[in-house]
């Protein structure tokens, strides 16, 4: 799988000991596309929270897979939603991806005015524990 390359001066992810701190993660893909983005012939934008959700949670996955974690090494998250309105949807899909509340990151979602693309609706910042080798 090619990994997405950041569009600016920062890492994907940054170690601190165990601890991989993720730097927010869109929907876009290493073509450039936007997953859950289309537009038709006169340019009407078509986006899709779900697709959107799920595209970020595997690109997270993929990040943390570079450094020896995965998804259950999850231990916090901050979701960013540029409407609450999409909130049922994203929400659904993360209990796709994490089904056991128990075992789930901790999570914070919040509303913002922006993202760095309009076809962007979603964005997750995450912190994992990297397990010990056994």
């Amino acid at each position: 799988m090619t990994a997405v390359v950041p569009r600016g001066s920062f890492p994907q992810v940054r170690l601190a000991g165990r601890f991989a701190f993720v730097s927010g993660t869109s929907a876009r893909q290493p073509d450039n596309s936007i997953a859950g983005a289309s537009a038709d012939e006169l340019g009407t934008a078509s986006l899709d929270i779900r697709a959107q959700t799920r595209a970020v949670l595997d690109n997270v996955r993929d990040v943390l897979a570079g450094v020896g974690a995965d998804l259950p090494d999850l231990v916090s998250a901050t979701t960013y939603l540029v409407s609450m309105n999409d909130f049922g949807g994203y929400n659904e899909v993360w209990a796709e991806y994490f089904a056991d509340p128990s075992a789930a990151p901790a999570r914070t979602t919040v509303a913002v005015h922006q993202l760095p693309h309009p076809h962007l609706l979603i964005e997750i910042q995450a912190v994992a524990l990297i397990p010990r080798e056994t």
